[in-house]
């Protein structure tokens, strides 16, 4: 994919006029849906109702991204949290099938620490672990979804994840962005490519890319993996 980028600046404008007008519309439409969500929580799940994570932005920049709660805080005899499958079941499998789960970061949007597309913004311990090319990824504004999320979303393995972020940054345009967008929407509908549990199928990044780098290591010293 290829474009001509006649002017940044007025792409850039048009980009976040784009996330403030759909982020806004899309709150008041949902708020009805946003009420339900949080004393179904409340009720279900306990407190609080929202989860608040820190992730890595634009410029490798930290800021805390919020999410409804969809998992107890179940602990085995020994004080540890219950894997996440255990933990997300009923309401918060129901949360995330429908995507109303990532609601709450309509308000990233307004605030600008996200945008509605772009990188789906990951956990600092991930940022040792990328490559120079896959650091592209924070040249842009991260977003709710994005090329990768209408690709396979969870079931892609991190190398295709990271490079479909790097096309999204060397190709970036308004439409493209639109295309996602009707494409996100398609998935929310179909209840496509979403994981309760993303750990049960796939490493975390740091962890895949610890194991490939001392199998390297091995295969330098001669020792057998």
């Amino acid at each position: 994919m290829s474009f001509h980028r006649s002017s940044p600046a007025r792409d850039a404008r048009i980009k976040r006029t784009l996330d403030l007008t759909v982020a806004l519309l899309v709150l008041i439409a949902a708020a009805p849906v946003i009420l339900l969500a949080v004393l179904l929580i409340r009720l279900r799940l306990g407190s609080p109702v929202v989860f608040v994570q820190e992730r890595t932005g634009r410029g490798e920049q930290p800021f805390r991204i919020y999410k409804f709660r969809t998992m107890t805080d179940e602990r085995d005899a020994d004080g540890n949290l219950l894997p996440d499958g255990v933990r997300c079941r009923g309401l918060g499998v129901v949360l995330r099938r429908l995507s109303i789960d990532e609601l709450p970061q309509l308000w990233n949007v307004v605030r600008g620490d996200l945008s509605l597309v772009g990188p789906r913004p990951l956990v600092p311990r991930y940022d040792p672990w990328y490559t120079d090319r896959e650091r592209q990824r924070f040249l842009v504004p991260p977003g709710i979804t994005g090329l990768a999320q209408v690709n396979g979303r969870n079931g892609l393995p991190w190398n295709e994840r990271l490079e479909y972020d790097v096309q999204y940054v060397e190709n970036w345009s308004p439409w493209l962005d639109l295309r996602i967008l009707v494409r996100t929407v398609g998935n929310v509908l179909l209840g496509s490519g979403i994981a309760v549990d993303p750990t049960a199928t796939m490493l975390d990044l740091d962890h895949e890319r610890h194991l490939l780098a001392q199998g390297a290591e091995r295969q330098l010293s001669g020792v057998p993996s």
